[in-house]
């Protein structure tokens, strides 16, 4: 398993002759907060052309939106609390159905209904993105986002590209604010 630092990209595929079913986990703590809200922390996926967005509404996936139509990407489903150890979101991928026209697949994480409940990810910690081999059932990759927002409410965490004919994660760890609006804004969906 190798650890990786904000900004840093590494081959997945390269390595690891094939490698096709993925299980992307993110997960995450709530701070001491006494707000009266429980924290709902969402975790998606963004399915990106060469331009940087998606090619329709259909390539976010999310809460909603469970399942891609390739059949490539497989939101596990919306974990309301965020308790208990391990993932609490956990996002499937099968990099032999990627469409050839997706160069990107980004993994964000915002807070549900957050500027009502006046949370950010200030509030947030020990969050972390980990890419298994489903097959294998080991640990690729691990990035902890570490301490670095206070007033965002969503953050891309990574993302997963193609690169010469190889899959490849890079450890993006960008902040937003303005939550799943301002990212679905961002990545071309249609709000």
């Amino acid at each position: 398993m190798i650890s990786l630092f904000k900004g840093q990209k590494i081959d997945l595929t390269k390595g690891n002759p094939g490698l096709s079913k993925l299980l992307v986990g993110l997960g995450w703590d709530v701070n001491k907060y006494d707000g009266g809200y429980d924290f709902d922390l969402d975790t998606a996926a963004f399915l990106l052309g060469t331009n940087g967005k998606v090619r329709d509404d259909s390539d976010f996936v999310f809460y909603n939106n469970l399942k891609h139509s390739s059949g490539a990407v497989i939101h596990l489903g919306d974990n309301l609390t965020g308790s208990g150890s391990g993932d609490d979101e956990q996002i499937k991928v099968d990099l032999a159905k990627v469409p050839s026209s997706v160069e990107k697949i980004a993994f964000t994480v915002t807070i549900h209904e957050a500027e009502q409940r006046r949370q950010n990810f200030g509030q947030v910690s020990n969050s972390y993105i980990h890419v298994m081999d489903e097959a294998k059932n080991q640990e690729l990759i691990r990035y902890e986002l570490g301490e670095d927002f206070s007033i965002e409410t969503a953050v891309v965490v990574g993302e997963l590209y193609r690169q010469a004919g190889e899959w490849k994660f890079n450890a993006i760890g960008a902040g937003f604010k303005g939550g799943l609006r301002a990212l679905c804004q961002n990545f071309g969906v249609n709000v």
